[in-house]
């Protein structure tokens, strides 16, 4: 993620730690279902509010990467359970991982305050595409290199057309749905995954 706080990126050196411990900080509010207000994770940093929004930019840009991490570390728990090789592998991970975010208490917690600006961080590109996008990249590179799996469009526009297919249907309840539609995500996602065979052409050559 260009220009996003990360641990150990060296641009902080007051006592609050700088930008990794704010976002530090911002997380474990987060992970508590907490909302993140900038005047009192200054205070809790013992910094002015000018300091923290210097460390991460803006409010929405620290909930951008905090979410964009917790996407990350719900792909690496989903994948150590992931079965199969080839197009099953890469609809078992995507279901396990859909159903993990729906699912999670600290995002029910985000939803149900903000939704609007949920939406516009995780389904809209900007760090949370970008890292979802990445992530199924390798796995789906790793397919292709073990013959597992044939594509016929680059891997990262296979990848960046599943992400947002996938979003589109598991945030389909913020969208105008009912409900998260994560079995019709999967059937759509299946068919670019297992594409069928060419049509044949009707009429014999050269007619």
């Amino acid at each position: 993620m260009n220009g996003q706080p990360r641990a150990g990126d060296g641009t902080g050196n007051g006592r609050a730690g700088g930008p990794a411990a704010a976002v530090a900080a911002a997380t474990a509010h987060y992970l508590a279902g907490e909302p993140i207000d900038m005047s009192a994770l200054a205070a809790e940093l013992g910094v002015g509010r000018a300091t923290l929004y210097r460390w991460v930019g803006s409010r929405e840009r620290l909930l951008g990467a905090i979410l964009a991490e917790m996407t990350e570390r719900t792909y690496r728990r989903v994948m150590r359970e992931v079965t199969g090789t080839g197009a099953d592998r890469i609809l078992d991970a995507l279901e396990r991982f859909m159903r993990a975010v729906v699912e999670a208490a600290p995002l029910k917690a985000l939803t149900a305050r903000e939704p609007g600006l949920f939406v516009r961080l995780a389904a809209a590109p900007g760090p949370v595409e970008e890292r979802a996008k990445a992530m199924l990249v390798r796995e789906l590179q790793r397919e292709i290199d073990r013959g597992a799996l044939r594509v016929t469009v680059p891997t990262e526009t296979l990848a960046q057309a599943i992400v947002r297919i996938a979003d589109s249907f598991m945030y389909a309840h913020y969208l105008g749905g009912t409900r998260p539609e994560i079995d019709t995500a999967l059937e759509v996602i299946g068919l670019l995954l297992r594409p069928g065979p060419a049509p044949e052409s009707s009429g014999s050559s050269g007619s």
